[in-house]
């Protein structure tokens, strides 16, 4: 292939992911789908908001990928929550095997996009927030708009 523009296209962003985790380290992963798969998730048919991923027999599979049937399938659709294998190099696999073996590390599927054509998962290494620490971020983010609200109102006043 030439080195030509890469073209990025969200299908669907996991938005609870940096609320109940703590991401560590991203990785990007390619998916094994069906056809049929591949068409819904054209047609936006997708939720990632309870999937994880996990390391097994030196595989990692995504669990509770919600991928909606193709409207236009026949008989032969495809099981909309059935596991999917994720491509990743050995040596990646080898280190995230030792990573989720730590004490709370967890594989969460941050984003599931199109690149060039194929479909792929930004899965994030991550450690998972306790309910003090999930507020705490809550109202760090409510005091950077209220900020931020009251800077672009002082800017509106000068002008």
């Amino acid at each position: 292939m030439g080195k030509g523009k890469e073209t990025q296209k969200t299908i669907c962003v996991n938005k609870k992911a940096h609320l109940n985790y703590t991401i560590y380290d991203t990785y990007e992963a390619g998916i094994v789908l069906f056809g049929t798969e591949v068409k819904a998730l054209r047609d936006g048919k997708a939720n990632i908001q309870d999937s994880y991923a996990l390391v097994e027999k030196g595989e990692v599979f995504l669990h509770d990928l919600h991928i909606g049937p193709y409207s236009h399938g026949n008989r032969a659709n495809h099981d909309p929550l059935r596991k999917r294998k994720l491509l990743l190099h050995k040596r990646e696999i080898k280190r995230l095997y030792g990573k989720t073996q730590e004490k709370g590390m967890t594989l969460v599927p941050l984003r599931l996009y199109f690149l060039n054509g194929r479909v792929k998962v930004e899965l994030g290494l991550g450690k998972g927030k306790k309910l003090y620490d999930k507020r705490e971020e809550l109202k760090r983010r409510d005091d950077r708009r209220a900020m931020e609200r009251g800077m672009a109102e002082k800017f509106r006043r000068i002008t």
